[in-house]
């Protein structure tokens, strides 16, 4: 049971690692972009070409859960699914349900932590495997291990190297586990954090915030829902996404106001309370991304401007 990149590649672990995959159940079809073209899940994608038996429910209903009762699976791998799974689910199983979950649990329980980790400037993060109770993320744990995350991680990036991390570890795990090797053991509630759920609106900038949480907010929010800020131009407030900002070394903005876009050598920087980010590809709503020097050149009004 799974959805986005970081479940097809759980999944393509457990092909790989010959398992035999009775079905599959991902989120149903979603319409997306302007054109509201129908969008299929990178799970569904995959199991389409591997001609898998594919499940898309809404809910689970009665008669979702009795086909996965004459399913009668022996176990059930859950990544990133994006639905809660029901206790008589959870139940069938002869080896129970299994999460992989990418966090150290009980750190980041919910369904965003690779984000949330990002967001609040972690250092490391890893990969828990997990059997599932009817809790978010309070099930026992089987196994976890931690990995390291670099200065200029995003949630893309992280993601991709979170799947391999967590399909390798769900592989060594899974035996050890059924053959009693391993034991499940206890989490420590008392030490549990929760993932706060992202919204597009979140990605807006506050350029009072330090040059860091702006940066870290960048990581986390890309590719979705990505950050932005608003200029005003003509006397209409535009908004401005920001697709690719850096940090910059130029430390020094004791004369400029905060939100003031200013030219500095060869970039295009922004002050924030302790000083600056560079603009690198910029997109106002209604056009075409650019690369900073280009929107400058067509908007020359922009340096000096303050943004909000």
């Amino acid at each position: 049971m799974g959805t986005p990149p970081f479940a097809e590649k759980i999944l393509s672990y457990l092909i790989d690692n010959k398992y035999d995959i009775a079905a599959v159940f991902t989120q149903p079809d979603k319409k997306t972009g302007r054109k509201q073209e129908i969008s299929k899940s990178a799970v569904k994608l995959m199991s389409e070409k591997l001609n898998l038996k594919i499940f898309e429910p809404a809910k689970f209903n009665d008669e979702v859960v009795q086909n996965i009762k004459n399913i009668d699976p022996e176990m059930i791998i859950v990544a990133a699914y994006g639905k809660i799974i029901p206790k008589e689910v959870l139940e069938i199983p002869k080896f129970g349900a299994i999460n992989v979950h990418a966090s150290i649990l009980p750190k980041y329980r919910g369904a965003s932590p690779i984000q949330n980790s990002l967001l609040n400037g972690e250092k490391e993060t890893g990969a828990t495997i997990m059997l599932m109770d009817k809790g978010i993320d309070t099930g026992d744990i089987l196994n976890q291990k931690k990995m390291k995350i670099s200065d200029d991680e995003t949630t893309r990036s992280l993601s991709e190297k979170l799947a391999l991390f967590s399909g390798e570890l769900l592989i060594e795990t899974i035996p050890l586990y059924i053959n009693q090797i391993i034991q499940p053991q206890k989490q420590d509630d008392s030490q549990a954090s929760f993932c706060k759920m992202l919204k597009r609106e979140d990605g807006k900038i506050d350029w009072n915030d330090s040059t860091q949480k702006i940066y870290n907010k960048y990581r986390a929010f890309y590719p979705w829902p990505g950050i932005f800020t608003s200029w005003q131009k003509n006397g209409d407030i535009k908004r401005l996404k920001l697709n690719k900002i850096s940090l910059s070394n130029n430390a020094g903005n004791e004369d400029s106001e905060v939100g003031k876009v200013n030219k500095f050598g060869d970039d295009v920087i922004v002050a924030t309370s302790n000083g600056n980010i560079i603009l690198q590809e910029v997109q106002l709503e209604g056009k075409a991304a650019a690369k900073i020097k280009d929107f400058i050149n067509g908007h020359s009004d922009f340096i000096g401007s303050i943004l909000k």
